[in-house]
């Protein structure tokens, strides 16, 4: 376990506080002027986007090569999608001052894909440069 979270703990964090952000009581501040329509599903998507990179990032660190296959990023892939999915359905049954939103879920695979894909192209350049 110590081995996991020598390697993992930035992704862990990252998902502890996607889970207070998404499931706090933020009152009227999504009423602010200086949030435009949309922004919650920007951050949505930001979120999901940085805790792929994060985990990505320790399966590398851990692995020792500059390699992710694609078996364990469509694995990542899964993971964070489920994890979005939680999510929602503890904001709708759980956490009721928070609203559970289709386009909230979207939003969170959409970052995600972005995220995996980004690390493949990433992953491949490397990998090709190299030869």
């Amino acid at each position: 376990m110590s081995t996991f979270i020598k390697y993992y703990w930035p992704a862990l964090l990252w998902a502890l506080f996607i889970l207070i952000m998404c499931t706090a009581k933020l009152g009227e501040i999504s009423e602010s002027p200086l949030f435009f329509p949309g922004f919650d599903k920007l951050v949505h998507c930001g979120f999901f986007f940085v805790m792929i990179v994060f985990i990505a990032a320790g399966y590398i660190r851990q692995q020792s090569a500059y390699t992710v296959s694609y078996k364990t990023l469509l694995l990542i892939t899964i993971i964070a999608i489920v994890y979005g999915g939680l999510i929602e359905i503890l904001q709708k049954y759980f956490f009721t001052w928070r609203s559970a939103e289709w386009n909230d879920l979207f939003a969170d695979v959409i970052g995600t894909l972005m995220a995996a894909f980004s690390i493949f192209i990433t992953v491949n350049a490397l990998s090709y440069e190299k030869k």
